[in-house]
Formats: structure tokens, C-alpha cells, sequence
């Protein structure tokens, strides 16, 4: 019996240290998963980051390499600026305490206190790479021929303002309270909406505004090709914007757990059949396939999955990457025919594809078909027209009135490069102009 009682005693004491571990082991997995969403939200920020760069060689590779510096300033800027802006204002007017329509708190990061501070700023990390990502796409549009003082101004009301508040309406809810358009049910899970068509169509009246490059369109009104310079380098940037979109898309659930393998799945596929139906409709159209347009494709898809890419099968991601490669050419075609020059296609890969990928998310919803989904979904495209264009229009003429938006005719025809930053891309680089050879890291001709 005393045997027994020693041996029970033993037990106990074996035991406890394992109930200990057990606990520690049952605390450890909850504060793993807890660690792993803050790395997985931060991963993400920074692979949206990257496309930043991926828009800048888009942009520099699909214009001409006089332009190639401004192109880059003007990247690098509108992230400074936004970044700086957001913090201030953007971020409350987003996700501060809400009326339905903008945030009246967490201005200048004020609301990251207490227990939850630490989500805050990687949440905040979050969503300003996205405000920077709308607030680039309107460079493209106005390429070569928006002075950078303006460009400047107009990057800081749209990271401070113009986006926050419409984003407000839709993705309240990730922070406190609600806006009205989510409160329909709208769905927009990663962008397509909020981010790209906000972009999209704040560069349509950016483009309207600053009126299209010299020699563009002939007195007839006929378009004129106005090749870029670096068919590579565009298709680097587009490279880099696909992998982008791998934290841009997946990250949007801000949890690292198993719903980002289907979204990484039907992104993938979206892009793929948007790059593949872009290309065989300028085979079919013009007899070759067009590797600028194919680029273009790509993104197409990308913008237009965005909106439903947590939210319809991959057969579906097909179908919506597939018509937004078909649509983004003969969005660009429409646009050349009414004379709204967009040196990259921003207008058609953002504006359009994204409004194609906001319906398409009502449409191919996995939860089922319902009228009042689309219907929802078409009030949201309808809202951020109206919000983006009419805003950016006030803001551009408001911009042009004051300072002007366009340079003058000489430093159009020089190149911004050396014109606005007194610098060249390329050593050595010349350019004809009205008959004379003009070197513009030396400002003389011969």
C-alpha cells in the first residue's frame, strides 16, 4: 500500500509539469496564428510596395525616354507625399468613428493606443500602400506633358481625401464603423472598386484636363502612334505588378490562414486568361499579336479579379480575366477615337476593367446569383464614377487655375527630364527638335 501511495504521488508529480505544458503549448499555437497574421499583413504591405515600381517602369517603358526621369520622380513622390497624407488625414477620414460617409477620428494616428496598437500600425502599413496605389495610376494618363509641381498638389488630395472618403464607404467596417455602401452588401473584397476604378477614373479627368501630348491626333482628329521607348522595361513592370498582386489580392485577408490559396489561385488565373484573350484579339484584329496590349491584358485581369477573387470559383476567375483582356482594347480604342490621349491605357486597365471586375463579383458570386447583389454592386460603380470623376475634375481645373497643369509647348517637346529636373535617363541621350539636335543634359544645340 505504501508502495502504491509513492507511486501515485509520482504520477502527480510527472503530471503537473505536463498540464503546464499543455497550457503553454494551447497558449503559444493561439499567440502563433495571432504573430502570423501581423507578418502576413506586413509581407503583403511590402509586396504591394514592389508595385510601385512595377508601375514605374509601365509607365517609363510605354513612354518616350526623354520623360523617364519625371516618370520616376513622380513615383517616387506621390508615395512620399501619400504616405505623409494618409497618415494625417486619409486614415481617419477611412476608418476613423463614421457618420456613414467619412471618419471624424484617428487623424495623425491618434486611435493607435492601448492593447491594439501594434495592429493598428501594420493595418495602417496595409492600406497606405494601397492609397498610394490609386493615387499612381492617374500618372500614366498625364504622362509627358503634366508639370510636377501640379502633379504633386493632386497626389495629396487624393491620399488625403478623394480615396479615403470613397474607400471609407465601402471597407469602414475593417476599423470602425460603417459606410453606407458596404451596409447594401456591396462587395469589393480586395479593390477593383475602391482602389483601381477610384484611380481609373480620377485619371479620366486628369487625361481631360491637361489635354492630350503634341502630336497625338492630326487636324482630321486621326490618331498617331507615339511609341515608348523600353517594350522591356514595360514588361518587367508588369512582371513586378503581378507578383505585387500576390499580397495586394491575398493579402486582403490580413489573416495568415488557408483562404489566401484560393485567392492566389483565382488571381493567377484571371491575369493568364486576360494576357492570353488581349493577345489573341490583336492577332485577330491586326494579324500579329501585340505584346504592349498582351501587357495590358495581364493587368486587365488582375484589376478585374480583384473585387471577387475571395468570392467565385477559378473557372469563374477565367471567365472574368478573359472578357477584361477584350475589354481593355477596345477601351482603348474608344478612347483614342474621342481624343482622350492615355499614353499607358490607366483609363481602360483601371477604370474600365475595374468596373467589369466589381459587376463580375456580383455575378459569378459563389453564394449564389441575386438581382439585388448586382444591383448593389452596380450603385457601388456608379458611386465611385460620380465621386472619382466629378471630384477629380473640380480638382484638375481647380489645380489648372491656380498654376497651371500642363508645361509649355518647348518643354513638352525637350522632355521633362531636363525641363523639370535638369537630368537625363540615358548618358549620352539626344533629341530632335523642330530640325536641331537638342542634348538636354548640356541645354545647347548645334
Amino acid at each position: 500500500m505504501k508502495r502504491f501511495g509513492m507511486l501515485v504521488i509520482a504520477g502527480l508529480l510527472l503530471a503537473i509539469p505536463a498540464l503546464g505544458f499543455a497550457e503553454e503549448a494551447a497558449i503559444t499555437a493561439a499567440d502563433v496564428q495571432n504573430n502570423l497574421n501581423f507578418v502576413w499583413t506586413l509581407v503583403a504591405a511590402f509586396m504591394v510596395f514592389i508595385m510601385q515600381a512595377g508601375f514605374a517602369m509601365v509607365e517609363s517603358g510605354f513612354t518616350r525616354a526623354k520623360n523617364a526621369c519625371n516618370i520616376l520622380m513622380k513615383n517616387m513622390m506621390d508615395f512620399s507625399v501619400g504616405a505623409i497624407a494618409f497618415w494625417a488625414i486619409g486614415f481617419g477620414l477611412m476608418f476613423g468613428t463614421t457618420n456613414g460617409f467619412f471618419g471624424t477620428t484617428d487623424f495623425f494616428f491618434s486611435g493607435a493606443t492601448g492593447d491594439g496598437e501594434a495592429w493598428n500600425y501594420a493595418f495602417w502599413m496595409f492600406q497606405t500602400v494601397f492609397a498610394a496605389t490609386a493615387a499612381t495610376i492617374i500618372s500614366g494618363a498625364v504622362a509627358e506633358r503634366t508639370k510636377f509641381s501640379a502633379y504633386m498638389v493632386y497626389s495629396i488630395f487624393v491620399s488625403a481625401l478623394i480615396y479615403p472618403i470613397f474607400g471609407g464607404w465601402a471597407w469602414g467596417s475593417l476599423f470602425n464603423g460603417s459606410g453606407w455602401l458596404e451596409g447594401l452588401g456591396f462587395i469589393d473584397f480586395a479593390g477593383s472598386t475602391v482602389v483601381h476604378s477610384i484611380g481609373g477614373w480620377l485619371a479620366l479627368a486628369g487625361a481631360i484636363v491637361v489635354g492630350p501630348r503634341l502630336g497625338k491626333y492630326d487636324k482630321k482628329g486621326k490618331v498617331k502612334p507615339i511609341p515608348g521607348h523600353s517594350i522591356p522595361l514595360a514588361g518587367l513592370g508588369v512582371f513586378l505588378l503581378w507578383f505585387g498582386w500576390y499580397g495586394f489580392n491575398p493579402g486582403s485577408t490580413t489573416t495568415g490562414d488557408t483562404s489566401i490559396a484560393l485567392i492566389a489561385v483565382t488571381t493567377t488565373l484571371a491575369a493568364a486568361a486576360g494576357a492570353i484573350t488581349a493577345m489573341l484579339a490583336t492577332w485577330i484584329k491586326y494579324g500579329k499579336s501585340d505584346i504592349g496590349m498582351t501587357l495590358n491584358g495581364a493587368l486587365a485581369g488582375l484589376v478585374g479579379i480583384t473585387a471577387g477573387c475571395a468570392n467565385v470559383s477559378p473557372v469563374s476567375a477565367v471567365i472574368i480575366g478573359g472578357i477584361a483582356g477584350v475589354l481593355v482594347l477596345f477601351s482603348v480604342l474608344f478612347f483614342d477615337k474621342i481624343k482622350v490621349d492615355d499614353p499607358v491605357g490607366a483609363v481602360s486597365v483601371h477604370g474600365v476593367c475595374g468596373a467589369w471586375g466589381t459587376l463580375a463579383a456580383g455575378l459569378f458570386d459563389t453564394a449564389g446569383f441575386s438581382m439585388k447583389v448586382v444591383g448593389v454592386q452596380l450603385i457601388g460603380i456608379g458611386a465611385c464614377f460620380a465621386w472619382a470623376f466629378i471630384t477629380g475634375l473640380i480638382l484638375f481645373k481647380l489645380i489648372d487655375m491656380i498654376m497651371g497643369m500642363r508645361v509649355t509647348k518647348e518643354e513638352e517637346m525637350a522632355g521633362l527630364d531636363f525641363c523639370e529636373h535638369g537630368a537625363n535617363a540615358y548618358a549620352d541621350f539626344q533629341t530632335i527638335r523642330m530640325g536641331t539636335v537638342f542634348t538636354p543634359g548640356e541645354g545647347s544645340e548645334k
